[in-house]
């Protein structure tokens, strides 16, 4: 998946999708989880943050991911990137491609007509 800048590449191994996304500083998750409940992830991740800094936001309250930071994302969550951000993310494959379902269309509904 790419929409600008920003791109999530990725395979799935039996019961788990790992993804390695890339995004530039300012993207906003947000916009792509519209349509969720709660407007938030729907899937929880397991990661690794290789560069950036990623600000995350869940009923549990916010943290801060930085490039070294092993993470576990409970569904339920969004996040800002406050930097370039590269990270690396293990995910259920179902629930997984219900985020990329839903950012599809989305992107597609802020294109330019």
């Amino acid at each position: 998946m790419e929409a600008g800048e920003a791109t999530i590449r990725g395979i799935d191994w039996d019961e788990m999708r790992v993804a390695l996304v890339s995004v530039p500083a300012g993207t906003d998750f947000g916009p792509l989880l519209k349509g969720h409940p709660n407007d938030l992830c729907p899937c929880p991740h397991w990661g690794y943050v290789i560069k950036g800094r990623l600000k995350i936001q869940s009923d549990e309250g916010e943290e801060t991911l930085r490039a070294g930071d092993v993470f576990y994302l409970a569904a339920g969550h969004t996040g800002v990137a406050e930097e370039d951000t590269e990270f690396l993310e293990v995910s259920p494959p179902d629930k997984h491609q219900a985020f990329v379902d839903m950012a599809h269309r989305n992107l597609e509904a802020q294109a330019p007509a």
